[in-house]
Order: structure tokens, then sequence, then C-alpha cells
């Protein structure tokens, strides 16, 4: 498998280039999470990082790789959307005391 060292930039883990496993479109995961387990009874703490780009070349505006930016509120949760599910339905249903038109 490929590898490619990757740069990560706030943390605890700020300034270090660490070797990231390259998925099969050549790009590192778009989250890189590092569990620290905890002593003394204290839950394990998840720190989390989002792949950014590097920055881009200034003649032909190309992308020079990837850098994981700390993300201290932790991964996005996504709601999958589906081209043929329904729409989400309203907040608030129409009163039931409404007179019909005649």
């Amino acid at each position: 498998m490929r590898s490619e060292n990757t740069p990560f930039r706030g943390g605890p883990l700020d300034g270090r280039v660490l070797p990231i496993l390259l998925g099969p479109t050549g790009h590192p995961p778009k989250w890189y999470e590092v569990p620290v387990p905890a002593h003394d009874g204290r839950p394990p703490t998840l720190y989390t990082y989002r792949r950014e780009p590097a920055g881009y070349s200034k003649r032909l505006g190309l992308q020079r790789g990837w850098v994981y930016q700390y993300a201290p509120e932790g991964r996005e949760r996504r709601e999958l959307r589906w081209p043929w599910s329904r729409p989400s339905a309203p907040a608030t249903p129409p009163p039931k005391d409404a007179e019909p038109n005649e």
C-alpha cells in the first residue's frame, strides 16, 4: 500500500509529519482520528483531524497535497440524501380546527 507523509496543524500533533495510507483514489482519508487511552478511570480521548488542501501553485493553481487540520468539535455528522427519497416533513402540521373552503 502507498503512503504519503502528511503534516498536522493544531492540536496535540501540531508540527508532526506522519505517513498516512492512501486510498484507492490516491488521497488520504477525509478524517484522521487519534484515540488516546485515559488513566484514573476517565473516558478515553479522541482527537480528530480534518483533511484540507495544503496550498495551490501560483502559476497553474494546482493543489500541492494535503494537510490535516485539528477539529476540536469532533467529526461532522452527515445525513445521507438520496435522490429518490421524499423531502423532510414540515416542522409544524396545519391546524385541525381550520374551516374547509366551500
